[in-house]
């Protein structure tokens, strides 16, 4: 089987990231395109060996895109195409029907209840996405929640399948050589007890909450944000104008795997916190959260699905509703309690990539099988 995954771009991010793992485990000739942007990510998924093509799409209007993107996909010969994110599932569903693709199958990284990738839901916003999305065989959500949201939109039940985010479980275990090194190269001192935020730096991540919970906490608490966005100059003038701008530490873009880049990658800088805290409050999924379970980190949530929709509750995890003093109560609390063992929780191992990427492939061969006849978008019977 030949897939082409179409993605919207390849900067670091939770779903670009995710694919390249994916791309890693799944047992399929793979090519991809991005639309825009082909950063870190695509540069990791060429040193992977996967064929990756930048289709130069101008912006969400630049409909000359379509066509070159449908001569692609028909060069190519794929027997299904796979699309990520909002951009790149609406035009990737009418290029593939287009080109005449007997299977196509999407994944909802990143629907929120108000929201869908940082965009705002609007009407005409849905109206595209439901109508691209009967062009598909099927649309992949990557948690129960995400599933629910879908049919409220409404997707046909029978069309939406959940495939969670998957984790390299070995990829993050924790490492007390890497703890070390890492907190020497950011200069965190031995006896800091270091809170976590992993993501986009983004107003609806809410990272101020723990910006100002962190001036609440005493001095040897320390607020390791890792990641990259436009609040970043947003959350250091709330770092100063709080007192805490010697406290707090901006890591930048880091990559999930290793690519080269100098400096550590994810795993490193989970294996450095004590803490991991998402105040964000409409994740689709909650990657971070379980990757910080992987490394044995508590961890301290507003929404988290993959947390949530796995029985019984992990007692590693807890949800905390509200601002700084809800979330610093909360960490004194954690704190107070000790150091919990670093080793890998059961929610983290329910989310193994490979079980994920054998789910995805069951998909894959169900798609492709049940369309065997698929026609080109636009033509006629004769």
């Amino acid at each position: 089987m030949r897939a082409l995954h179409i993605i919207t771009g390849l900067g670091v991010g939770g779903a670009e990231q995710q694919l390249r793992l994916l791309l890693r485990h799944l047992p399929v000739d793979c090519d991809v395109v991005t639309l825009t942007n082909p950063g870190a990510v695509a540069e990791g998924l060429a040193a992977d060996g996967v064929r990756v093509t930048h289709l130069g799409m101008g912006g969400n209007r630049d409909l000359a895109a379509l066509p070159r993107l449908v001569r692609l996909i028909r060069a190519g010969g794929y027997d299904l195409v796979h699309t990520h994110l909002y951009r790149a599932c609406v035009y990737g569903r009418i290029a593939a029907r287009m080109a005449g693709v007997r299977a196509v199958v999407a994944t909802e990284h990143s629907l929120g209840d108000s929201q869908m990738e940082g965009r705002r839901l609007t009407a005409g916003v849905r109206g595209l996405y439901l109508a691209s999305e009967r062009l598909g065989s099927a649309t992949v959500a990557v948690s129960p929640t995400v599933a629910e949201r879908l049919k409220g939109w409404g997707v046909p039940a029978p069309r939406i399948e959940v495939v969670p985010n998957g984790i390299d479980l070995d990829h993050f275990r924790f490492d007390p050589e890497r703890r070390e090194r890492t907190r020497r190269q950011f200069g965190l001192p031995e006896d800091a007890w270091v809170v976590g935020g992993i993501g986009r730096l983004t107003a609806g991540k809410r990272f101020d909450v723990l910006v100002r919970a962190l001036a609440l906490l005493p001095d040897e608490c320390r607020l390791l944000l890792v990641g990259g966005g436009p609040e970043e100059h947003a959350l250091r003038r709330t770092a100063h104008e709080a007192g805490v701008s010697g406290r707090v530490v901006f890591t930048g873009e880091r990559p999930y795997l290793p690519d080269g880049s100098p400096g550590p990658d994810l795993p490193s800088l989970t294996s450095a916190m004590d803490l991991l805290a998402s105040p964000s409050t409409e994740e689709a999924f909650g990657l971070a959260a379980v990757e910080a379970l992987a490394c044995g980190l508590p961890v301290l949530y507003a929404s988290c699905p993959a947390v949530e929709d796995v029985r019984p509750p992990d007692p590693g995890a807890r949800r905390v509703l509200g601002g700084p003093e809800a979330y610093a109560r909360a960490i004194a609390e954690v704190r107070a309690a000790g150091a919990r063992p670093r080793t890998a929780s059961d929610i983290a191992r329910h989310y193994s990539i490979t079980h994920c990427a054998a789910r995805l492939t069951d998909l894959y061969a169900t798609a492709v099988s049940s369309s065997p006849s698929l026609s080109p978008l636009g033509a006629t019977s004769s």
